[in-house]
């Protein structure tokens, strides 16, 4: 079993004192969905490889715990250096309770495939924010000659991947990503058409190049990938996180104060900016660096002729899915009114009665749309946190309203940022963990 980086913090809550200052720097942790499948695609070579800038949060350490119990030989240590050496697997079937953890334990069936021919996966869990498919990663798994049993698990098997063309019914992420780690050990050449472009996605792609792999079009929705015999070990800086920067973004624009976010790629914030521009907020960029001034006063930007504008989340480069909590959390606090329209999952938006107990003013017209009008005075309630980015909003409301806000279940917030309260309270947050 790997040292895991973080501590067990299922029974904990936050415990925030709004309307502090925030002033002062925070660095970019890596990013969580680049971490996950490069640590699965660590599978497809006998050679060492050793990653830097992994996030130590919840779900890396559940992916590790996966790889470890498969028997790779896993280190890592606290400063966000992992090793992994998949020279062999003692098993082909995964751990069924490690598995309801983590939507991502689906991540390792397209390595296992690869490299031994066979895979057993228990279905995955994650956050409960709504039916998330996995018909793509089986119909890929399926062109590239795998034969796949459907008995409450997926047991796939191949006596070889062989390249095909291959079209994604939907540009899913982890879809794309298992495609991709199936193709790069596969004989022949594959195309995948309606692939996911997102920086993760990227990322894994670089990844995977760095081996020794050949993939063509990184960054478009079309990927070519020739295969090779095998894949050579190596070391990988995984890329900041672009989902956790513009939550400090969206942070530091409705608390007073003035907060520098270090080590950013400003090119995985394009469709970000246009987004938060709508929401009035202002911020600046200095290299790998963003600046965002406190207390901003918020101004929604109307459509033509006075109509109410919407946000909406899309395929990369359109927002990302991920950060629909966050942009109504900061729409409560800006003049105007604004449509947020989560398309992805039907479950993502059923957080915001939670601040509608604060003082929030938002209509919830279906599982998909809300209403936020703002800006509203926010008062500290208590709360729990169904889902990671939910989780976020609900802690960055707590820290822009008056009074005591309490957040229950921040297990979930830790799955996805690392550390949350001890950098927060660096830059000035009233934040502090407490038992229960």
């Amino acid at each position: 079993m790997p040292e895991t980086l973080v501590a067990d913090t299922l029974m904990e809550s936050f415990v925030i004192e709004g309307g502090r200052p925030l002033n002062g720097r925070l660095r970019a942790a890596g990013n969580k969905n680049a971490a996950l499948p490069i640590v699965a695609a660590t599978l497809l070579t006998d050679e060492p490889v050793t990653l830097t800038n992994v996030p130590g949060i919840r779900d890396v350490d559940t992916m590790l715990e996966l790889v470890a119990d498969l028997g790779v030989d896993v280190r890592a240590s606290g400063d966000g250096s992992v090793r992994i050496h998949a020279e062999d697997v003692a098993k082909r079937e995964l751990d069924e309770e490690l598995c309801t953890r983590i939507r991502a334990s689906i991540l390792l069936a397209g390595p296992l495939l690869a490299r031994w021919g066979e895979a057993i996966v228990p279905p995955p869990g994650g956050d409960v924010i709504g039916r998330r498919r996995l018909d793509t990663h089986i119909h890929a798994f399926s062109r590239l000659g795998a034969e796949i049993r459907v008995n409450r698990r997926f047991h796939m098997r191949a006596a070889e991947l062989v390249g095909a063309h291959v079209f994604l019914d939907e540009a899913s992420v982890t879809g794309t990503e298992n495609a991709v780690m199936a193709a790069v050990l596969a004989r022949g050449e594959t195309t995948i058409v309606n692939a996911a472009c997102e920086p993760h996605v990227q990322d894994l792609c670089h990844f995977l190049v760095s081996l020794g792999a050949q993939i063509g079009g990184i960054g478009s929705n079309v990927l070519s990938i020739t295969g090779v015999d095998r894949l050579h070990g190596g070391e990988w800086r995984v890329c900041p996180d672009h989902i956790e920067v513009a939550s400090f973004v969206g942070l530091g624009a409705i608390t007073p104060g003035d907060l520098v976010i270090e080590d950013v790629v400003p090119d995985h914030l394009v469709g970000i900016w246009h987004a938060f521009e709508r929401l009035g907020i202002e911020w600046e960029v200095d290299g790998t660096s963003v600046r965002v001034r406190g207390a901003q006063e918020l101004r929604i930007q109307d459509d033509l002729g006075a109509q109410i504008p919407k946000v909406e989340d899309g395929p990369w480069p359109a927002f990302p899915a991920d950060l629909t909590s966050i942009a109504l959390a900061v729409a409560t606090q800006a003049h105007g009114t604004v449509l947020i329209f989560e398309k992805m999952f039907e479950n993502r938006l059923f957080f915001v009665d939670k601040l509608v107990n604060m003082g929030a003013r938002i209509i919830l017209c279906d599982p998909h749309r809300a209403v936020v009008s703002g800006p509203a005075k926010l008062y500290g309630e208590r709360m729990e946190s169904p889902d990671i980015r939910a989780g976020m909003a609900m802690l960055i409301a707590g820290l822009c309203a008056e009074g005591r806000s309490t957040i229950g279940n921040i297990g979930q917030i830790d799955r996805g940022y690392e550390r949350i309260d001890e950098r927060l309270r660096a830059v000035g947050a009233s934040i502090e963990r407490v038992e229960g």
